[in-house]
């Protein structure tokens, strides 16, 4: 079980993504494999995940599974930019099947799905920048989207990193998204 602080911000990009490929590379990040993952959503039945913006999930890709929990959203958690910071608590599995088992667990225990959110994931990382990720994510429904994500114990210095990662990228003209992922698929089903 891991705990850190996680600072991100999400832009919506206008294409695929692959306009900003040369430029990441140019800017020396390196690519990891696309990966498709599942998160599954869930929420408590006395208290509504969607107006607290709580995230209780399970995510689930190839032989890995992580249960994650992100606690409800605060006027300090949430920033006039748009950038997002919470502590984000994380739970490996063993092995990627065992996200069946935990889907069986919360819903035991009353928990209650939310949604299924199918994305295509690449992200690249920088050597010289630890703790920090740039993802381009294909959202099956929604649409493609860019995160700057910073990771570390606390969050001093982290919005202005994303800040500077942005205007290198050349992304800080592209609109902000402000809702998780979860809220944007359950839209997009309106």
């Amino acid at each position: 079980m891991t705990h850190t602080i996680e600072v991100e911000r999400k832009r919506e990009l206008p294409d695929d993504g692959s306009t900003l490929t040369p430029r990441l590379a140019e800017l020396r990040y390196i690519a990891s494999a696309p990966v498709t993952e599942v998160d599954t959503y869930y929420s408590r039945p006395d208290v509504d995940y969607m107006q607290t913006v709580e995230c209780l999930r399970i995510r689930h890709r190839d032989n890995f599974a992580e249960i994650t929990y992100k606690p409800a959203s605060t006027p300090t958690t949430h920033a006039d930019d748009h950038v997002i910071s919470k502590v984000e608590t994380n739970v490996i599995l063993s092995e990627g099947e065992q996200a069946r088992t935990a889907e069986r667990l919360l819903t035991s225990i009353g928990m209650r799905e939310l949604v299924r959110v199918e994305k295509t994931r690449t992200t690249y990382t920088h050597p010289e920048t630890p703790g920090v990720a740039v993802s381009i994510d294909t959202i099956n429904g929604v649409g493609t989207f860019i995160e700057t994500e910073v990771n570390r114990p606390t969050s001093e210095g982290a919005s202005g990193l994303i800040e500077h990662i942005e205007k290198q990228l050349g992304i800080t003209g592209y609109p902000t998204v402000s809702l998780p992922y979860r809220d944007l698929v359950l839209r997009s089903r309106d």
